[in-house]
């Protein structure tokens, strides 16, 4: 798993890829505060290699709660900046700072 970020300077925004390694896996989407955890908006495409990539621009300056869905079952990043309860889910999601 892996988290990029490219900060766009005129813009207050950042590029983030998201990347998870799931090669028997048919389906992959990032959820989390920035897309109202919805798997659609968050679907990310699979390469040869097994990965499922995705890159979103969100905004800059804040911090997102965000999970990976790889087949149904949730998974969280082991590149997270950090990891924050959440009652909701009754689980810990990953942390993203940006």
């Amino acid at each position: 798993m892996a988290i990029k970020k490219q900060f766009i300077k005129s813009k207050p925004v950042c590029k983030v890829t998201f990347s998870i390694e799931a090669k028997d896996a048919t389906t992959a989407s990032v959820v989390g505060d920035f897309n109202n955890w919805d798997p659609e908006a968050g679907a990310l495409g699979k390469l040869k290699n097994g990965t499922f990539k995705g890159t979103f621009e969100l905004p800059a300056s804040a911090t997102y709660e965000f999970r990976y869905i790889v087949d149904g079952q949730f998974v969280n990043d082991e590149a997270a900046d950090a990891y924050q309860w959440n009652d909701f889910a009754a689980a810990e999601n990953s942390v993203l700072a940006v």
